[in-house]
């Protein structure tokens, strides 16, 4: 049998399974993840706290230990604001949960310095959420593996 070009595009396409539904958990700790760095980046500290449970344990690994949110916030208030944008790399997004608790999240992320408008560093993070009468809080979070970004990184379509 005979396919036109058009025919042959379709066949091929009616092959490849379309990805997998993001599961309702992984939403929400999407959008929340989304909201709560939209304020970071914002520097709105007052809502970027309110989704941190207040006795966060926060490990940086070239910044060190922090056990307690206002300290964190302190932290982002000094060296993060007006200086850096975060930006998540929804490729390396997962979200499992967590029986009777709440959820991780693991993923990557890239930091723009706003004085260049390029991105410059890249970090692994796994942040801890826990539902408590149906409020999500970030009770721990690891931030590791800091690296200048590639030159790939650096190249990439994303704006500041």
């Amino acid at each position: 049998m005979n396919m036109t070009p058009a025919l042959a595009l379709a066949a091929t396409l009616a092959a490849v399974p379309a990805p997998p539904p993001r599961d309702s958990l992984a939403t929400q700790i999407g959008d929340l993840d989304a909201k709560a760095f939209d304020a970071y980046n914002r520097c709105d500290l007052p809502t970027f706290s309110g989704y941190f449970d207040p006795h966060v344990a926060f490990y940086h690994d070239t910044g060190g230990a922090t056990f307690e949110r206002d300290a964190m916030v302190d932290g982002v208030r000094k060296y993060i604001c007006g200086k850096v944008k975060r930006e998540l790399i929804p490729a390396s997004f997962h979200v499992y949960p967590i029986k009777d608790y709440g959820a991780i999240e693991e993923g990557e992320h890239r930091f723009c310095e706003l004085a260049t408008g390029r991105f410059e560093g890249v970090a692994k993070f796994v942040m801890v959420w826990a539902k408590r009468d149906g409020a999500w809080q970030i009770t721990s979070v690891l931030s590791y593996g800091h690296r200048s970004a590639t030159m790939q990184e650096l190249q990439s379509d994303m704006t500041p």
